[in-house]
Order: C-alpha cells, then structure tokens, then sequence
C-alpha cells in the first residue's frame, strides 16, 4: 500500500524531461478504486471535469467501449482556436490504470497515464503527463508563455470537480487559465 503525506490531498508539478516536460498530479480520495476507475472508464465524464471555457466535446459517439486501442475523438477551443483531438487507449488495465495517446491534436507528444493506488483507506490518482508542445525551437518558449500554465490550471481544475463530484466536497477554488 502506498502511503501519503496526510497534509497534502494535492498536488500538481511540471517539470522538464530531455524535450518533453512531464506533469505530474496527485489527488487522494477516500474511496476505494473499485470506485473511482468507473468515474473515469466513462470518456463522457471528461466534459464535466474540463473547464467551460475550453468548449470541451467528446465527438465520438457515447457510451465508448473502454479497451486496448479504443479511439475517442474531441474538439474544444484553445485561446479561441478550435482544435480537433484524438487519442487511443494504449493501455486498458480496471481498476488500476489506463494510459491514453494523442494521434491529432495540440501537441507534439501527449501520453497520459492514469494510475488508481490504494492508499490510506482510499484511492491515490496520479496523472503522469509527458507532452511536449508543437513550435519545434520555441516549444520552450511556448511552453513557457502559454502551456504550462493552462495544463496545470486544468489538472487544478479537474481536481476541483472530481473531488466535487465524486466525494460531495468542494476543494479550494482554483481559477482555470485563460485557455
């Protein structure tokens, strides 16, 4: 069992990795996670836990058959521009993990791991996220200005609502970036 620092329910950190950076977000929840993988096998669930201002939309027809290679398309808005994303389910594994790629979309690299650990009694949700912006030599900079920014104002948003949603509590409100 893995065990959490009791004082810290949260946290969220974006650190650099060769050319990619990798995002890393903790949430504990107090239930077990043969009840949280559900909440998250359900790709519809992703427009309730995405910021409004982002004009999230699962394309692809719902309800998803979650498994190896299951494909799910989006469209949203980045900074006012609209955007078409697709991802495959690489890897499919209740109540413990899944792992989603992007083929389309924003980024020039986005694997996305989620993993579901017991811990203290409950569940640990950790998101690792390698992604690496597009703009070749000013992906840094890109990275810097804009991205960073607007993917962890995002994972502190999707904290927010899950906790919300799935725990009846509101955390601390975290303002979404301008995205």
């Amino acid at each position: 069992m893995i065990q959490r620092d009791p004082s810290i329910d949260e946290d969220i950190l974006v650190r650099r990795n060769g050319r990619n950076w990798k995002l890393t977000a903790r949430m504990w929840l107090p239930l077990q996670p043969e009840e949280v993988f559900p909440f998250f096998s359900d790709a519809g669930n992703l427009e309730r836990i995405t910021p409004e201002l982002l004009q999230f939309h699962v394309v692809t027809p719902l309800p998803i058959e979650m498994r190896d290679g299951a494909l799910i398309d989006y469209r949203l808005k980045v900074h006012g521009f609209p955007i078409r994303w697709r991802t495959r389910i690489e890897s499919w594994d209740p109540p413990r993990q899944f792992v989603d790629t992007q083929l389309r979309g924003p980024y020039a690299l986005w694997y996305h791991k989620h993993r579901f650990m017991p811990a203290d009694g409950g569940t640990l949700c950790v998101d690792e996220v390698d992604y690496r912006p597009r703009g070749g030599p000013l992906a840094s900079l890109i990275n810097r200005l804009f991205v960073q920014k607007d993917v962890t104002a995002i994972f502190h948003y999707r904290q927010r609502v899950i906790r919300e949603i799935l725990v009846g509590e509101a955390a601390p409100a975290v303002e979404a970036a301008p995205c």
